[in-house]
């Protein structure tokens, strides 16, 4: 299976010496939950050209610093091409603006929030979970880094995960069993220690210093990824299956 990364955004430098760029980040996410994946990344905000939807059996949106409501060139190409790669039955993932891109894409709204700034480890609760989602099941405790969130999900999308920060954390589009897209706000690919980085560097410069220190001090918290990684896993092989038998 390949599967394309779009990035939307960068790190700062510091920090993508250590970790990888994202691309590199969701690559090691997603063999966590099956070790035989191909993946490729474009970098869409640095002017890479978006290719065929057809061109990967699936695809993923990383996070970025922007908003999908900021005058950049590429932004409504993407919403473009995610609604071209819907529309032809190529799975796509969203996380955190890769979320947010994916809503508004198809129908929804997302905007810069009036409750502030969700920073750290936040609980979050299952709502309408499907059978081949049940890993989502349980109540899932993860990273979360944006003030920007989805306040009008698109018609038909079915809430999956909630939190009393973000009451649409997690979305499904399209019939129960046959999901053509999946996107979630947090950040299940980070690990406590990158969201220390990051605080260290680029969010103490945007974050009220409260907030940002709360976010922080809640790392003690155990977070799991696997979840996650094998339910993403477990969307692309379903639309996979879908395809094969047609």
């Amino acid at each position: 299976m390949r599967i394309g990364i779009l990035k939307t955004g960068s790190l700062p430098p510091a920090i993508a010496a250590r970790w990888g760029e994202y691309p590199q980040i969701f690559s090691r996410f997603l063999e966590q939950a099956d070790p035989g994946i191909t993946t490729f990344g474009l970098d869409v905000d640095g002017g890479a050209p978006l290719a065929a939807p057809e061109s990967a059996d699936g695809w993923l949106i990383s996070g970025s610093r922007h908003g999908v409501y900021d005058d950049l060139p590429w932004i409504e190409p993407l919403k473009t091409f995610l609604r071209d790669a819907v529309a032809g039955g190529v799975p796509v993932v969203g996380v955190c603006f890769g979320h947010q891109i994916l809503a508004e894409a198809l129908g929804g709204r997302a905007v810069k929030s009036d409750r502030g700034w969700g920073i750290g480890v936040h609980q979050y609760e299952p709502q309408d979970v499907p059978d081949w989602a049940a890993r989502l099941a349980a109540p899932w405790s993860g990273i979360a880094i944006h003030q920007d969130q989805v306040v009008v999900p698109p018609s038909g999308a079915r809430v999956l995960m909630r939190s009393e920060f973000c009451p649409y954390a997690a979305l499904a589009y399209g019939p129960p069993d046959a999901p053509v897209a999946l996107s979630v706000q947090p950040h299940p690919e980070y690990e406590p220690e990158l969201l220390r980085a990051l605080a260290a560097d680029r969010l103490k410069q945007v974050v009220p210093q409260d907030r940002l220190q709360q976010g922080v001090e809640s790392l003690v918290q155990d977070v799991d990824p696997t979840p996650w990684a094998l339910t993403i896993m477990d969307f692309f092989r379903l639309a996979a299956a879908r395809e094969h038998a047609a």
